[in-house]
């Protein structure tokens, strides 16, 4: 039994906003973001979109893909730093908005990494045989938890959601994931945190980070973990089609694809058009790389993230 991606999917905010527009009211420019960090735009939800709705909208998307009924999916993972509500979980709040009567449904909180460690529980629920077909979903409204007056972190983010279904599949097939490896290290909490949560300050707080550590540490950890996930399906950076990072900065990307010695035209790059997304990112960019043409069935493809805590990981699929 191999879990295989048969369709992905994702969903915006209906408000895209240039970094011309955020110079209005923040003290930045386009010229500043645009060199520190790639972005130029990114998408901001409105009063009546969350993380359930978005993350319901890309799981549709991705249903439709894969030729899937809604009520034949049996699990529902959604990664998200930023859930609708305490509780119950957004994943039973997605499950409800797609008319699935019952199924196992639940959060995962990995803030950036959350969809790589959505996609290794899934795949280990599917390969154990409790399950066969999985909705595994990345959704964020990181701009209700943004400090708006801090330039150094509200310009990097955006809102968004992407989603795949993924089917347990027999026989000689090599499609599906092949290898995930995760990590976390609590020791660095201070340096990508959020200011609040239920049991310390009864509020949800607002982002905080030093940018400088958490890019040293990510290139290092995405390096390690990217060959760390090709050794243990037994590959090598020469055999990856397409490398489907977290889409924090785009200097991190570059920095990554060096430290691997691979060529720049084999990383799926958005962060230009949609900023970090946390949770949404690797499942967004995976979706834009899929519907454009760029990934096709039978490519290998490395997924990897980082994020705070910090956690981070990668994972190996022959899609």
């Amino acid at each position: 039994m191999r879990a295989v991606i048969t369709g992905t999917g994702s969903a915006l905010p209906m408000r895209r906003v240039s970094n011309a527009e955020l110079a209005e009211t923040v003290d930045t420019s386009d010229e500043w973001i645009v060199e520190r960090t790639g972005i130029r735009f990114r998408y901001i939800a409105g009063p009546e979109e969350t993380t359930a709705t978005l993350g319901a909208d890309a799981a549709r998307a991705a249903l439709d893909a894969a030729g899937v009924s809604a009520q034949d999916i049996d699990l529902i993972v959604l990664a998200t730093a930023t859930p609708d509500q305490t509780f119950p979980s957004s994943a039973t709040k997605i499950q409800a908005m797609l008319g699935i009567d019952d199924c196992v449904a639940f959060d995962v909180a990995a803030v950036c990494s959350g969809f790589l460690y959505a996609l290794q529980v899934a795949d280990s629920m599917i390969r154990a045989g409790a399950h066969r077909k999985a909705l595994v979903i990345g959704s964020e409204t990181f701009s209700r938890i943004l400090d708006w007056e801090d330039r150094a972190t509200c310009v990097l983010f955006g809102d968004g959601a992407g989603a795949i279904v993924l089917e347990g599949q027999d026989g000689d097939d090599k499609r599906g994931v092949l290898a995930t490896r995760l990590h976390a290290d609590g020791r660095h909490n201070q340096l990508l945190y959020v200011d609040g949560g239920p049991s310390t300050t009864g509020t949800v707080g607002k982002v905080r980070m030093k940018g400088k550590e958490v890019f040293r540490h990510a290139v290092v950890n995405l390096a390690s973990v990217l060959e760390e996930s090709l050794a243990a399906a037994g590959l090598g950076p020469d055999d990856i089609d397409w490398l489907v990072p977290h889409q924090a900065n785009a200097r991190i990307l570059d920095a990554t694809a060096r430290k691997l010695s691979l060529s720049p035209d084999k990383v799926v790059v958005t962060v230009d058009r949609h900023a970090n997304t946390s949770a949404a990112s690797v499942p967004l960019a995976l979706d834009t790389a899929v519907r454009d043409g760029r990934i096709k069935r039978g490519d290998l493809l490395v997924l990897e993230a980082m994020g705070g805590g910090f956690t981070w990981g990668a994972a190996v699929v022959r899609f």
